[in-house]
């Protein structure tokens, strides 16, 4: 009886749990590489570009074409396999208010990580920030920046495919620079990379930029179609409203 009374009890525990859980349309984890080869400028660049894109009405009106009007995000800086640091913890973005926050806590943090490039590691990282969603979310996605291929820690596609196997999307965004790779030989091109190493999952897409200097209209494109994708099976008319924003 006593086993039976604390199995009745956790069952309780987490229905509780689950209904306290609040709604969203996507759960998405932003993994951004400060590994050395982004010099101080292009940190600050990226970093605005995320705030800038996430306050832009474009953005704003995709997040609330969703059924529930709202998304769950996440950010962390990364680089070695065991350096990441979360820059913004779960929180939920579903009006010009909120998004605010997101941006004022972007441009008030300052840079940690300069070590190598451990895409490996941000993904392994990102699948725990997933596990501690508090978010009831009907798609859990990771986005994964860099401007270098995986040259620490495990193979790439060993973790893109632990998080695959668990029911997750990994979306890429490959910085194209000349800058000098610490990549053990002749380095792959990065597009090619991302793609065989990298992304993955239902709805998976890969976004290459140039340089730093068109990043925010990058992840202001990538963030339309991450959550517009997020829809179980959107309208055609709702595609084309958000395909518009573009």
């Amino acid at each position: 009886v006593p086993g039976r009374l604390a199995a009745a009890a956790a069952l309780l525990l987490a229905g509780a749990a689950s209904a306290r859980a609040e709604a969203v349309d996507l759960a998405l984890v932003l993994a951004v590489d400060t590994s050395r080869s982004i010099d101080a400028v292009e940190h600050d660049l990226q970093m605005d570009g995320y705030a800038r894109a996430m306050t832009s009405p474009e953005v704003l009106k995709a997040i609330r074409s969703g059924p529930v009007g709202a998304v769950a995000v996440t950010l962390f800086e990364w680089s070695g396999p065991s350096e990441q640091r979360v820059m913004v913890e779960w929180m939920t973005v579903r009006d010009g208010a909120s998004a605010e926050r997101f941006a004022d806590i972007l441009r008030k943090a300052g840079r940690v990580y300069f070590d190598g490039t451990s895409i490996s590691g941000a993904i392994n990282f990102a699948m725990r920030r997933l596990a501690d969603n508090p978010h009831d979310g009907t798609r859990r996605v990771i986005d994964v920046s860099a401007d270098g291929a995986n040259n620490r820690g495990r193979p790439a596609h060993a973790a893109r495919d632990d998080a695959l196997a668990a029911g997750v999307t990994i979306n890429g965004l490959a910085i194209i620079n000349d800058r000098p790779s610490r990549w053990p030989g002749p380095e792959p091109p990065l597009d090619q990379h991302f793609r065989d190493e990298v992304i993955g999952g239902p709805g998976a897409f890969l976004i290459v930029v140039k340089g730093f200097e068109t990043f925010a209209e990058a992840i202001r494109n990538k963030l339309i179609r991450e959550i517009v994708e997020a829809e179980p099976d959107p309208s055609p008319a709702r595609r084309k409203a958000a395909a518009s924003t573009e």
